[in-house]
């Protein structure tokens, strides 16, 4: 099979792991930046071309892009898919996963339990806002980023209210959340491919930081998950519609909650953390869905030969 990563920076460990791995299982895997895909529609026919090249027919791609290129990399992601390729996380639900708001709207409806999180077009609302959320301590995070990016932690409503002026002057948008101190700067990172949740650590976040990204400092731990953790990270994956994702929840005395999807989720980290393959199950989810793609086909054309077999037998009795 051919297979391409989309990733912005191929020389990351997650999309070298991901080649590595495929083509050890015998596919030939390419490593494509999004920003290197010119997209066509002509005479109805969409076309990806790099380097002035056309593209061939892919059977699956595994977009690996940040959050910087979301919106021309859900254009390629949606490109491809409308030349019939497996995508293995959707245009459309790698659009609502960055989206902070949308996809916690997403979560909420699936009853997945999230933390109060406000929203508002404007600062003149900064007050209304931050008290309808709980108030302080209270985080005010910028609604498209990762890695912690964009993160602030107000520790008073008037701090709060200030910082919500100042990204809305910055023409930025922002959500606001409760700041669940029982989480103690601390949280789960589970990695879901398809059904499953594969593998999952703990993060803690260093001293003085209440981020827990490995990015800001933080380390991580394995973890023992509960049957209800596991069962809210399987639920918030189906409610964004990804097969592969990392859901980031917190262990509060309300249970678990939580606070981020992520559609592109580190594999150094995890796989090194708890000593799971996590790779080689993404590319067992990958072969599997693309036998189920061509199993109807395949099926389709013994019908055709069967019944033009019996054809034959008929016209010669």
């Amino acid at each position: 099979m051919r297979i391409a990563i989309l990733s912005g920076d191929g020389a990351l460990y997650s999309s070298q792991r991901l080649k590595m791995i495929g083509e050890l299982r015998g596919h030939r895997v390419d490593i494509l930046n999004p920003l290197d895909c010119h997209l066509c529609i002509t005479n109805n026919q969409p076309t990806i071309i790099v380097r002035g090249v056309e593209l061939p027919h892919y059977d699956a791609i595994i977009p690996r892009f940040g959050a910087a290129l979301t919106a021309y990399g859900v254009a390629v992601v949606r490109q491809f898919e409308q030349a019939g390729t497996l995508c293995v996380n959707g245009a459309t639900a790698i659009r609502s996963a960055r989206d902070k708001y949308q996809s916690l709207q997403m979560l909420a409806q699936a009853g997945v339990p999230v933390p109060n999180t406000g929203y508002a077009s404007h600062s003149d609302l900064a007050h209304d806002l931050v008290s309808r959320v709980g108030g302080a301590p209270l985080v005010v995070k910028l609604l498209e980023g990762d890695q912690g990016i964009g993160v602030v932690l107000a520790d008073s409503d008037i701090s709060a209210q200030s910082i919500v002026e100042a990204f809305h002057n910055q023409n930025c948008n922002i959500l606001v959340q409760e700041f669940l101190s029982d989480a103690k700067g601390a949280d789960i990172r589970c990695f879901v491919v398809g059904n499953q949740v594969v593998a999952a650590m703990k993060r803690q976040a260093s001293a003085g930081e209440f981020r827990s990204n490995l990015h800001r400092g933080g380390h991580a731990e394995t973890v023992e998950l509960t049957e209800q953790e596991r069962r809210v990270a399987i639920q918030a994956a189906k409610a964004i519609e990804l097969n592969v994702c990392g859901v980031d929840i917190l262990q509060t005395s309300k249970g678990p909650v939580v606070m981020e999807v992520n559609t592109a989720p580190g594999i150094e980290g995890i796989e090194t953390t708890t000593g799971e393959d996590v790779v080689s199950v993404i590319w067992d989810l990958i072969e599997r869905k693309i036998w189920q793609l061509s199993a109807p086909m395949e099926e389709t054309m013994l019908g055709l030969e069967r019944n033009q077999a019996q054809g034959l037998v008929s016209l010669y009795r």
